[in-house]
């Protein structure tokens, strides 16, 4: 093993991992060997019972000592080829085959001890172990105990991630243990082991009870991040001092609210007063509204940019796509220019030679271009970000760089994604929350039926009927190696043009298209050129067509109820009966059951709390959002341990960061990780 080798050594410093494989690891997201490290299993195979081949019965899952007699490469007549050994003890013989697996016929000793693990089948009235684990007896890593199995990729088996993991931890044992950011005291309270006694534990557990008590820690350690990370977010933004302090904002707003062609919403009108509320506080505002999809978070938040404008104060809106951008500068145009407000666009395809005109604009709308682009922030007073948890905070930070310390603007971040209470208390406990808990006025609410697969035609024949513009959503571009049976937008597109819908009008819409051709099909579908758009989620957020009313979405068992539930609020949003049809490639019972779940609830928060019950945190806000929440061991409806770990935290900031350097330095990094745009 390499000499000076740390946690935060680049993998490819790691002897037997090359460029090659560092890009395989970076697929999971692994690029240090601390994250290798923490790779950790997702589920464990017991192999830890221990027999003699005399007593084997069909069924069982065993290890076994003793020897291969013999090892041949064996060809079908099909031409398909396969290796068949046989392996002994004192007590009998037992048949092996191995598939797929031709390079052990070179590896594995003839007549020597080995040690084997695997689960035995019948084979024509014979015991038989099919692709069996062998390994030489002596330092078990791959047989004879619980064996990790972990999250995996092409290219990169467990067997492979298990022996570079080992290697790791042997080799650096006094690092991982010297490097500990887990405080003596704490490790002490909690009963919980070293840093390194934990590694060893939750990759090589010796039984059940060492791999939970691992895994304990982990759990810990995940919530306690979250936790200090947003206390020390709420510290640094509560030390900060804005001479951004508006006179009278309620009386300020009242023209823009004259002026809308609809009333407020009882709770769109409470979070407008609390919004306003804090413009009148010395202390910058840092609030997050919360609302459902088509609940009118875009108004509320031009309510803020005309009141900040009356006070002579720029604004800027950042939206994670360039549709949702667009979307808000047409709505803000509409409903801002009235009154003199000049509001500009900038995306990553707009072209750069209207920043000549950036010092004029009262308002800026844009992308995560908004990032690289010469905003002037001078006299900047309020910042919104929407779908805020899709930017990191990097780049949350990037968007305030610039700004007069002594006149830091106001922070409105916006999200239509359900936020379940839990998650609310560990990752948003730095923001000040204001909810829009309902609907505009006539909002037909939308039926949703889950559609299994013998029910497909028939439901194809009742989109024919329907005389509203349909939605067609596939996870997917094109077909996925690993999901046959998931509807791909590119395939599917041109399958329902030749064979379901060969009289209708179909467009195609995803994330690979270029900005043109993107606003080109949404253009003839909003101008209702286009009876049927099939898409892939790039239509979750934004898209607003009044006169869509079918949405079907292909897969749905492979989504999270809360991007569904974003997706179907693209239909519903005008004066007719909508509906929303979740396709389901699966008969699986647990799924199907988690899909009626959203025929019973319209409410997002309420979706949101069941999703985190069937799911689990790391998937409620499905593939769209990847990488939100990455959380490996913890359980984010343990609400004990939630409050334990906020508690911990509260203490340790209390005492102060410098008493815990390696803790908040650990804290930092993981923080620091900017979370891409899609």
């Amino acid at each position: 093993m390499s000499e000076g080798l740390t946690l935060n050594s680049p993998l490819t410093a790691v002897p037997g991992i090359g460029a090659y494989y560092a890009k395989l690891l970076g697929r999971l997201e692994i690029k240090t060997v601390e994250n290798l490290l923490y790779h950790f299993p997702s589920r464990y195979q017991d192999f830890s019972v221990r027999k003699k081949v005399a007593e084997l019965v069909v069924g069982d899952t065993i290890t076994l000592s003793g020897q291969l007699l013999k090892l041949d490469a064996v060809r079908t007549r099909y031409g398909r080829s396969f290796l068949k050994g046989i392996f002994r003890d004192e007590t009998g013989l037992l048949n092996l085959l191995w598939f797929n697996q031709p390079y052990l016929k070179t590896s594995l000793p003839l007549l020597q001890e080995l040690i084997l693990s695997g689960a035995v089948e019948a084979d024509n009235n014979r015991l038989v172990i099919i692709n069996p684990v062998i390994e030489a007896s002596g330092d078990l890593t791959h047989t004879g105990g619980l064996i990790a199995v972990y999250p995996e990729t092409k290219g990169l088996s467990s067997k492979w991630l298990r022996s570079k993991i080992k290697l790791l931890i042997n080799a650096i044992k006094t690092e991982i243990k010297d490097g500990d950011y887990l405080p003596e005291a704490l490790l002490e309270k909690f009963r919980f082991s070293g840093l390194d006694d934990a590694l060893s534990n939750i990759h090589f557990p010796k039984d059940v009870s060492g791999a939970q008590t691992a895994r304990n820690r982990f759990a810990f350690e995940e919530l306690l991040f979250l936790h200090l990370a947003t206390l020390i977010r709420k510290k640094e933004w509560d030390g900060k001092k804005t001479g951004i302090k508006i006179t009278d904002p309620l009386k300020k707003v009242q023209p823009f609210l004259d002026g809308l062609p609809f009333k407020l919403t009882a709770t769109q009108d409470s979070s407008l007063r609390e919004i306003l509320a804090d413009f009148g506080k010395e202390k910058p505002m840092n609030r997050l509204l919360q609302g459902d999809v088509g609940s009118g978070k875009t108004v509320v938040a031009l309510a803020a940019v005309y009141t900040l404008h009356q006070a002579r104060y720029s604004s800027i809106y950042m939206a994670p796509t360039e549709i949702l951008a667009k979307q808000h500068f047409a709505t803000a145009q509409k409903l801002l220019s009235p009154f003199g407000i000049n509001v500009r666009l900038i995306t990553g395809s707009s072209g750069k030679e209207i920043e000549k005109d950036l010092p004029q604009a009262d308002l800026t709308i844009g992308t995560h271009a908004l990032l690289f682009r010469p905003v002037p922030k001078g006299k900047l007073g309020l910042v919104i970000i929407d779908e805020q948890h899709r930017f990191g905070v990097e780049q949350r930070s990037k968007l305030l760089e610039g700004t007069d310390p002594a006149r830091f603007p106001h922070l409105l971040t916006m999200t239509a994604t359900p936020i379940p209470r839990t998650l609310s208390l560990t990752l948003y406990g730095d923001l000040d929350l204001s909810v829009i808990s309902e609907l505009p006025p006539n909002r037909i609410p939308i039926k949703t039926w889950v559609v299994p697969p013998e029910k497909r035609e028939a439901a194809y024949e009742w989109i024919k009927k329907q005389t509203g513009q349909t939605f067609i959503v596939c996870p997917f571009i094109e077909e996925s190696e690993t999901l046959t049976t998931v509807k791909a937008a590119v395939s599917e597109f041109n399958y329902l043009k030749q064979n379901i819908f060969p009289g209708a009008r179909l467009g195609l819409l995803h994330g690979r298209m270029k900005s043109g051709e993107k606003e080109a099909v949404m253009k003839e579908f909003r101008e209702k050129k286009l009876d049927i758009l099939v898409a892939t989620p790039v239509v979750e957020v934004g898209i607003d067509i009044p006169e869509a009313t079918v949405m079907v979405i292909e897969g749905a068992n492979h989504f999270g109820l809360a991007s569904l539930h974003q997706l179907r609020g693209r239909v519903g949003r005008g004066n007719q009966q909508s509906y929303c049809l979740l396709f389901a490639d699966t008969k699986e019972s647990g799924s199907i059951t988690r899909l009626k779940t959203m025929e019973k609830f319209n409410n997002g928060r309420e979706l949101a709390e069941e999703d985190l019950k069937w799911r689990g945190p790391g998937q409620i806000f499905g593939t769209s959002q990847h990488g939100f929440l990455n959380l490996k061991t913890a359980d984010i409806t343990d609400y004990q341990l939630i409050k334990i770990t906020g508690e911990t935290a509260q203490e340790l900031i209390n005492q102060g960061p410098d008493n815990f350097p390696r803790l908040f330095q650990k804290v930092g990094r993981n923080t620091s990780q900017s979370v891409n745009p899609n």
